[in-house]
């Protein structure tokens, strides 16, 4: 492979979470409307609630490469080549990502029931 294609990038992607990959897009952006909410209602990103939410997000990015492991037929055995490499880092990635942007409103909600 002599050119970088984005498209060959989405095409291992689906096939990777396969099915999973359309339930999950609405709850991250669900996640991240709620994030930017937070942000605008607090004018400003709180350091405490993003370090706690950052310190869940590892988590969030370890259980998005065991949902790929398990729902799809991709394991870390079978990685044939550096595009696959390449895929499971950017899964972690989107999992620490979305993870954190889900996390933060939600810490949000449980600071305001708590004051």
């Amino acid at each position: 492979m002599k050119e970088f294609d984005p498209l060959v990038l989405l095409a291992v992607f689906r096939e990777m979470l396969g099915p999973w990959q359309w339930l999950l897009l609405p709850i991250t952006v669900a996640g991240l409307f709620a994030f930017l909410r937070c942000i605008v209602r607090d004018r400003g990103l709180v350091a405490g609630r993003l370090r706690r939410a950052r310190r869940i997000g590892l988590l969030g990015g370890v259980l998005a490469l065991v949902v790929l492991v398990e729902i799809s037929a991709a394991g870390f055995v079978g990685a044939g080549g550096p595009v696959d490499w390449l895929l499971f880092a950017l899964v972690f990635a989107i999992g620490v990502t979305a993870a954190v942007v889900i996390i933060y409103p939600l810490l949000a909600w449980r600071d305001d029931r708590a004051a």
